[in-house]
């Protein structure tokens, strides 16, 4: 928010969005109070999660090369599925849990828990594999190392291919679904542990006073 926009909130606006930041700058604080573990495991968390995406991609990238007997351009359809759900992972855990939790806005334990779950799930699991269908289609009508099928029999063809490669993957998301959960609900112990630290500054504060 701009210093133009700030003045022009309304009064009441402007008292929330004060108390908001004066809030985020104490949780800030707080925890840079914390155990370097608990530091770590909030700051690099989501890379070990976004870590496995990688692993994830590159496991069904190999998968549908192996299928559509995809020989060549190797590094090429590799490099991207190693990247992306890196990226993709790591920047939606950020966005939806960990920032969220730590800028005060999400204090529900199963609602992060949830989150957390679904981006390991989904983002970190499922969305590698729909990456890797459409790459390796595209390589194998390039180097025509498979027969394709016609327009009327291509939606069924596509799903007879990609049915074992989520077979085979369900493990991995499935792990990465466990990662996710327990990401969040150790971040949540965490951002917990800072409210309860606040609660009792508070309280000093007043006894003090």
């Amino acid at each position: 928010m701009t210093g133009r926009e700030f003045l022009q909130l309304d009064p009441p606006h402007r008292s929330l969005y004060l108390e908001r930041f004066k809030r985020m700058e104490v949780i800030k604080k707080l925890f840079n109070e914390l155990p370097k573990a608990d530091q770590n495991l909030c700051n690099h968390g989501s890379y070990f999660l976004a870590a496995n995406s990688s692993l994830c991609g590159l496991a069904a990238n190999n998968f549908f090369r192996n299928i559509l007997h995809v020989r060549k351009a190797a590094f090429v359809s590799a490099l991207p599925m190693a990247v992306v759900p890196f990226l993709s992972t790591a920047a939606a855990y950020e966005v939806f849990v960990r920032e969220s939790l730590f800028s005060g806005e999400l204090n529900c334990e199963v609602c992060a828990v949830v989150r957390g779950g679904l981006i390991g799930a989904v983002v970190g699991g499922l969305y590698p594999i729909f990456l890797a269908l459409p790459m390796n289609a595209s390589l194998a009508a390039r180097y025509s190392s498979s027969p394709l099928p016609g327009k009327e029999n291509l939606l069924r063809y596509w799903l007879t291919t990609a049915q074992p490669v989520f077979r085979k993957m369900s493990w991995a998301v499935l792990v990465q679904l466990l990662t996710g959960l327990y990401l969040a609900t150790k971040q949540h112990g965490i951002y917990i542990k800072i409210l309860q630290q606040m609660n009792t500054d508070r309280d000093l504060e007043e006894l003090q006073a």
